[in-house]
């Protein structure tokens, strides 16, 4: 697949966070523990993600993690809560802020590579991060998928307000209620995203 033209990137938000989001940004694990807000991690994952190091940068928790493709299976893991998620949508300008670092995959896991941003993109299998199935009848592949599916841009401690152009939400129920919250900020409905339509 040709390297496509990265018009966003996406950040999983629960609904109830935004107004937050929109005033202080997008902050990394460790600095949004400071503050009370709806936590949709895995404990799981966070446990894996919290003994990992950037290769010569930070602790991976000192990083805001964004996707190329939010219908990943973190996404799909939250398919029972969408109603109270939304996928906001990131400049991709942020590819080019000091700092950035690029993975081929889950940035937790011991498999994936991690390069400086925007020199990255060079090394990603796009057609496998914007795929609509990650399943294959070969265990090992379909993993090999989901890694890869996952592939995040890291930034350092935030992301800045500015970056947010706008927001995805599974529904009109959704809509309404982050319209209520961030009246401001456009909303778009796309039911697929969350796996409203289909399975993967």
């Amino acid at each position: 697949m040709k390297k496509p033209a990265i018009v966003e990137l996406q950040y999983i938000a629960a609904i109830a966070n935004v107004p937050s989001i929109l005033d202080r940004g997008i902050l990394c694990h460790a600095q949004a523990q400071r503050f009370k807000t709806v936590d949709i991690a895995s404990p799981k994952i966070q446990e894996r993600r919290k003994g990992k190091r950037v290769p010569n940068g930070a602790p991976l928790h000192e990083y805001v993690n964004l996707y190329f493709c939010a219908r990943n299976p973190m996404l799909y893991s939250l398919k029972e809560r969408h109603g109270d998620l939304c996928i906001l949508c990131i400049s991709a300008n942020i590819l080019y802020l000091p700092g950035v670092v690029i993975t081929d995959g889950n940035a937790a896991s011991d498999y994936t590579r991690f390069w400086p941003s925007p020199e990255g993109l060079d090394h990603l299998h796009f057609e496998r991060i914007f795929a609509s199935d990650w399943r294959d009848s070969n265990q090992i592949q379909e993993w090999e998928n989901k890694r890869v599916k996952c592939a995040e841009v890291l930034v350092p401690r935030r992301v800045d307000p500015k970056f947010i152009l706008a927001a995805r939400v599974s529904g009109e129920g959704s809509r309404n209620r982050l319209l209520a919250l961030a009246p401001t900020l456009k909303v778009m409905i796309d039911p697929y995203l969350f796996f409203c339509e289909a399975e993967p």
